[in-house]
């Protein structure tokens, strides 16, 4: 039937009928191979027939009926090397009962969160089998991202696993917005033998990280050509902390008050009218604490800067530099501390102010990876954990998987 070969989407099958299937309901699509094939072996192109057989294959569900397709295969023997071997179609895999059309269509509809048993009952399969369809292309799909250079714009950050297994290390690609890979650990001893495997490191050109001293030797060590960029959010937490610290020490009870809580964490431009004068009211009768505020304020403006030419940049970095020295002189220990920790992050800040990618990306990788471990009830081995985030947060394609 010329013209109707693209009803099975198989190049190497010519269809030749079609017919109805009682008992099942459904339609059946008769075909061949198109041409004789070579020795998968050798690739002798003189092969002999020693038998033929058919294969009956679930294909595609039109409607509320699975259209099989019936291939009259045959075995060959090859003249060459003497060895036998059965025919094979692209999007065909041996000794399966189904194409890979419809394996793809089954492990879409579950990702998309289709449940097994309403799959085994619209596709006539059994729930394990779709469990095993399911991580197949699971692991196809980690399988076509293993050997990917480092990422240009490398983001790192740690979160929570298991009580068992403790913390693992995210590696972010911030620059495509995909997972680049997530492994076990947290400390450098620990993600040594990963990060010699990692190749082309030398690609990497930026590290976005926040403010662990951990990761900061880790980025310098392994990524030798990279500036390390520190991620906005988590310096203005700095900030934030230690200020409410200092506001603990002057005003303990004031500190406790969750109203004033709440409008002390905010940026003052983020403030109400009604709020403002609220806030001023509390400040004026603590001159200290009010000019702790504005300080707060002024440096945290600073701090939300970003996208800047080289030029411009320079004042802001001055600036920045003088409030770490007024900060490291001050008699108030958190203020204080939050000045030293300033001045050794001084150079990673300072980068912040000119580059606009923050680890953002990453924290809300780790929404979706904690999601993923919900819906699975949690995960007791790292492996299958890993496998899955990679499929589903680190690839992006489509399937294109000839046999």
């Amino acid at each position: 039937m010329p013209g109707l070969e693209s009803i099975i989407g198989c190049p190497d099958l010519h269809l030749t009928d079609i017919h109805w299937d009682k008992g099942r309901e459904a339609p059946v699509l008769k075909a061949h191979a198109s041409q004789r094939p070579c020795c998968p072996r050798c690739e002798f192109t003189h092969v002999r027939v020693k038998a033929s057989f058919n294969r009956l294959l679930k294909h595609s569900r039109q409607g509320n009926r699975i259209v099989r397709v019936q291939i009259r295969a045959r075995k060959f023997l090859c003249l060459q090397c003497g060895r036998y071997f059965n025919e094979r179609f692209a999007g065909i895999l041996p000794r399966k009962r189904a194409t890979e059309t419809f394996r793809l269509e089954v492990f879409e509809r579950h990702e998309g969160g289709v449940s097994q048993r309403a799959l085994s009952q619209t596709h006539e399969l059994s729930p394990a089998t779709i469990e095993r369809w399911y991580r197949d292309f699971i692991a196809y799909r980690v399988k076509e991202l293993s050997n990917r250079p480092s990422p240009r714009v490398l983001g790192i950050d740690e979160h929570f696993f298991s009580k068992k297994n403790g913390f693992a290390t995210t590696f972010c690609d911030l620059s495509n917005h995909k997972i680049y890979d997530v492994t076990l650990g947290r400390s450098e001893l620990s993600l040594q033998p990963y990060l010699k495997r990692i190749p082309e490191r030398h690609r990497t050109k930026v590290v976005v990280m926040d403010l662990s001293e951990t990761y900061r030797q880790i980025a310098k060590k392994h990524f030798p050509n990279a500036l390390i960029v520190a991620d906005r959010f988590h310096v203005i937490r700095l900030v934030n902390h230690q200020f409410l610290r200092a506001w603990g020490l002057l005003d303990p009870d004031g500190r406790k008050n969750r109203g004033l809580l709440s409008l002390m964490r905010r940026h003052e431009q983020n403030l109400s009218d009604a709020q403002r004068r609220s806030l001023a009211g509390y400040l004026s009768t603590y001159p200290v604490l009010k000019e702790i505020y504005a300080f707060k304020q002024r440096l945290c403006h600073i701090l939300c800067t970003k996208n800047v030419t080289q030029i411009s940049a320079r004042p802001i970095v001055y600036d920045f530099y003088e409030m770490i020295v007024q900060l490291k002189a001050t008699t108030l220990e958190p203020l204080r501390t939050l000045g030293h920790t300033l001045y050794s992050w001084r150079n990673e800040i300072a980068r912040m102010f000119r580059f606009t990618k923050t680890n953002g990306i990453t924290e809300g990788f780790h929404n979706k990876m904690e999601m993923l471990s919900r819906r699975a009830f949690g995960f007791r081995n790292f492996e299958n954990y890993r496998m899955r985030v990679l499929a589903l947060c680190g690839w992006n394609g489509v399937f294109n998987r000839v046999v």
